[in-house]
This record gives C-alpha cells, structure tokens and sequence, in this order.
C-alpha cells in the first residue's frame, strides 16, 4: 500500500535533512505506530504519504514515494487526497468552512458525491466519531478536542483507504481517547490502512500491529507491536519514549502549608448570550500552586483560562489578589498564558527574540538557562514557525515564565512532546510552585503528577470538584484517567 525507495528531504528553510535514506513498506490493512523524539522526522514523513510534500512543503526531495500505486510526488493532490484522509496535529489548519456540517461534507462535496451520499457519510461518520451533538455547530466554538473529533470525522467521510494521524489525542479527554480507538478498530475492521504518529503510547499498544521509531530522519527500528511492549522500561526511556502503560505513576509535586489564595468573584460568560460556557459565583485557589485543570472537552476549561487572564472582553468578572479586586484589563497586566495553538503567539523572526519579547529587563543568564533546560539553544537563532509542533510549544512555555507575570496559564503544554521534554517541561513547571500561581489545562497524567499540587475539575462549564493531590487526590485522579497511580512520596 505504502512503498518508501531511499527517501531522502530537507525542508527550503532547514539546514539539515528531516529525513535521511529512508526505506519503508506498509502492507494493506497494516496499522503502524510512528514514534521517536520531537522533530525526529514524523511528521515529515506523514506529509510525504499525504502529498504535502512537495505539493505544499517545499525543499530537496529524492527518491520514490507510492501510495495506493500513485507516485505522490507527481501525482494532483487532489488525486493523493482520494486516497489518503489526513487529520493534522493542528486540526484547525485543515479547516475549510465556519460550521460542523459543512466540515464534515466539504471533501466529500469536492469528490462530486451526490448530495444523498454526501449526507448519509455526515450521519454515517458523526456517528463513528459520536459527535451527533457538534453538527451545526460553529468552528470557533468548539474545543480544541471537539475540533480534533470533527477533522477526525471530516476524513472518515472521505472513505480514504489510508488514514494518517498525526498526534490525534494531543487535545483529547479519556472518553475521546476510547472514542477514537473504537473508529480506528473500526478503520482496522474495514481493511484500512492506518498510520499514527504519536507521543503517548499507552492507548495504542492493542491497536497498532507494528512500531516505526525514528532517530534524526533515519528509521531506527522497525518492530512488531508484541516486540515493542516487551522492550524494558529503561530502554524505553533510552529512547525517549513514553510509557506503554499509565500504571505506577508517582506525584512530584510537594504540598506546601496552606497561606494566601486567589478569590474569583463572578465567573459566568456565554459565547451567544443564550448558552451559558462558565457558570463560577466564587472559588478559591492557593496563591503560588501549581493546579492542574482537567475536565472533558468542551467542558469550559479554556473559557475559565481566558477570563482569568482578561482575554474575553465582554467578561465582567473579578479576582481579589492581597485584598484588592482585579478586573479585565488589571488581569491582563498580571497573567501569561500559553494557548493551545502556540502559532497565534510566535512573532519574531528568531527564537531568542521570541523569549525575550516579553520580558520586563533582559537577564541573559536566565534567557540561557530556561533555553538549556527544554534543549532549545541550538534553535537560538531559527525562525519559530521553522520548528516542529512540539519545539514551538517549548518556545512557548519559555517566554512565558521569562515575561516574569504573577500568574501563568499553560493550555494543554505538553501536546506535542515527547517523554525527555515532557518531563523537562514537568520539571521546569515544578520549578515555580511556591513562586508562581500557575494553572495546567491539560489531559495529560504524566504532566500532572510530575508537577500539579491540586486539581481543579470543569464539567459543563461549572467547577465540578477541587482537591489537592495528597493521597486521596491521587485515588480521585486515579480513577478519572483510569490508571493506578502510586501514593505521594513522604516528605
């Protein structure tokens, strides 16, 4: 299905090649798993099986890529996308229409499918994603979640016969994890041919029949599923691989004595002045703690990061700090946040520039450090939208905590990364409980336990529960992700 002849590519931008020699066959019905560190050459390859590369990607190509018999590098696009569905790390950047329906039928219209057809493959596809509740919706309102369910949905439609996903869960609840594992058990029933780039690897070691690690643009290993698992832990972590399963996660993050706190006042805000995405009258959260904010997508997480940092202007809530009342505009002078798309909030035409951006005084001892710890001073002097999804999230997170703000919100950070600069990132966050009140919306356990103090809980929009993670905590988290997690160490 999917033939790779000394495939070799180097990006017009980039100084060295992002694949090298590359030689690969993936039979029909095959589901393979793509892993490796960030920017090892994943996602590259995908856009090699989708076509995007030369199409769209420009840069040095050799050798021979087919698909389905079609030489993707000669053939239309259009003739590429008849047989390969895509669903991109960034779901928004294959958006083509305002609304859900529209999505969903839009390749399908592009094929000249009957109008009947097309409707039937929404409804058909809907239901396989269960996402019969987001049709008619519109783009904008969705969660980064939501969004990914409906691209996921968008190229079902299609019937391609090869999918390619890259980091599909990186935004992704539990539920909607086990939702997309049933479509792709469902893609695997159908004969199709499935290929999955992805950091967390817990949720796909039943799925995937075979594992292609990456190493510098060059296939390190190519090994069976049943090989793959059996590999030790160390070996694992050798490859800066993240776990095959969630079981025995330890805490990090040290409670500290209970001081000062965070008063929010009036919490509501509704996106069409009918259905209410945030309904808090009052919370309190502990001044200089790490919480992690978790809730199912769509649940009103992002909302609640937004207005506490004064970014929805019709908000009209507040937050006392020290006795004294913040509204919008004071809040934004006192939060960073780190969104969910980190290429809305990359300017500058280098790294180093982009850290330094929001920084009250330069303090290059600091600049260099913070580079160090999430391996970015190599890239010091690279354009940020040169870099691979997971390297523009670290840049991110970097001029975040140099802007030096008293309180720092991070949207989904370590989407994107692999286990050396999750647990870099984990260990940088770590570093500013007790100097920094900082909030973690995330889906990611590992992240959570390695940093977080408390957990704050959205669902449908109101908080659903908040806790510390002591060693109830942990049982709570435990069983919300579904996994055992290992008592909090004393001391």
């Amino acid at each position: 299905m999917i033939v790779m002849k000394d495939v070799c590519f180097k990006y017009g931008n980039g100084e060295k090649g992002a694949l090298n020699n590359v030689s690969l066959k993936i039979s029909p019905g095959e589901t393979v798993l793509l892993c490796g560190k960030s920017g090892c050459g994943k996602t590259t390859l995908t856009r090699l099986i989708n076509g995007l590369i030369p199409h769209y990607y420009e840069g040095d190509l050799s050798g021979e890529i087919t698909v389905a018999g079609l030489n993707t590098a000669k053939a239309k696009l259009y003739e590429t996308a008849a047989v390969v569905g895509s669903v991109f790390q960034n779901p928004r950047s294959q958006f083509f229409c305002v609304d859900t329906t529209s999505e969903l039928a839009f390749a399908c219209e592009n094929q000249g499918l009957p109008e009947s057809v097309i409707k039937a493959r929404i409804r058909e596809a809907a239901a396989e994603m269960e996402i019969e509740h987001l049709l008619g919706r519109s783009i904008f309102n969705l969660s980064g979640g939501e969004k990914q369910k409906v691209a996921c949905a968008s190229v079902a439609a299609m019937h391609p016969e090869v999918f390619v996903l890259d980091e599909p869960t990186s935004n992704l609840d539990p539920e909607a994890i086990k939702q997309l594992r049933r479509t792709i058990l469902l893609w695997k029933s159908q004969g199709k041919t499935v290929v999955i780039a992805e950091h967390r690897l817990h949720w796909l070691t039943d799925i995937c029949d075979r594992v292609i690690y990456l190493e510098r643009g060059m296939i390190g290993f190519d090994m069976s599923m049943n090989d793959f698992t059996a590999l030790p832990g160390e070996k694992r972590k050798e490859f800066g691989l993240r776990c095959h399963s969630l079981e025995g996660l330890k805490s990090k993050a040290l409670l500290r004595p209970g001081g000062d706190t965070l008063q929010l006042h009036d919490f509501r805000f509704s996106y069409d002045k009918k259905t209410p995405a945030l309904q808090i009258d009052d919370m309190s959260l502990p001044k200089n703690s790490m919480i992690a904010l978790i809730g199912p997508n769509g649940a009103g997480k992002s909302t609640f990061a937004k207005c506490l940092c004064g970014l929805q202007k019709k908000f009209r809530g507040s937050v006392t700090i020290d006795g004294v009342a913040h509204h919008r505009r004071a809040m934004l002078k006192k939060c960073y946040m780190v969104m969910q798309d980190v290429n809305h909030q990359l300017f500058c035409e280098s790294v180093i520039e982009e850290v330094r951006l929001g920084m009250n005084k330069e303090n290059e001892d600091e600049v260099g450090q913070i580079l160090s710890q999430l391996n970015l001073t190599e890239y010091s002097d690279c354009h940020p939208v040169s870099l691979s999804g997971g390297q523009k999230q670290r840049v991110a997170i970097a001029a975040a905590i140099l802007a030096d703000k008293d309180i720092l919100l991070f949207d989904e950070p370590t989407s994107g990364l692999d286990y050396d600069h999750m647990r870099e990132t984990a260990k940088l966050l770590l570093s500013l409980n007790g100097k920094k009140t900082s909030l973690v919306i995330t889906h990611d356990p590992e992240l959570i336990l390695r940093c977080c103090t408390h957990v704050l809980q959205i669902k449908n929009g109101k908080a659903h529960a908040f806790y510390s993670l002591d060693k109830v905590g942990c049982q709570r988290l435990s069983e919300l992700f579904h996994c055992q997690i290992t008592e909090k160490p004393a001391g």
